[in-house]
């Protein structure tokens, strides 16, 4: 499930994945959310705040987010995941090299900071 964070300010998409999150989270929740940033401020800045397993993504969750990744592209401001998942740290730091904007992992202890990364 994919529930959106209330305590972002609205050049940021904020959401935390519990227990399975499915492709209906990504179509309700997570891409119209991007799709209003973007209109409204041309680039896009996401935090994720994973509190379930990346293997809890159904195939079809994942199909999404590689749509919204390249459908923003050339959009991303920053994104921070935040996460105590090792392996999805070093990824999401790895792949912001690639990335237009910035890409950093963050420990669930620090959600606090993700939050004020993501949001400058």
């Amino acid at each position: 499930m994919l529930q959106l964070l209330e305590d972002l300010p609205e050049t940021v998409v904020g959401v935390r994945a519990i227990n399975a999150v499915t492709e209906e989270d990504y179509k309700l929740v997570m891409l119209p959310a991007l799709e209003a940033v973007n209109k409204k401020f041309g680039k896009v800045s996401l935090l994720i705040f994973l509190e379930t397993n990346v293997s809890n993504f159904t195939i079809g969750a994942w199909l999404n987010d590689i749509k919204a990744g390249l459908k923003y592209f050339t959009k991303w401001h920053r994104i921070a995941i935040v996460t105590d998942q090792t392996a999805v740290k070093r990824v999401t730091d790895a792949v912001g090299i690639f990335l237009p904007g910035e890409c950093k992992g963050f420990s669930i202890a620090d959600i606090a900071l993700a939050k004020l990364w993501v949001s400058s």
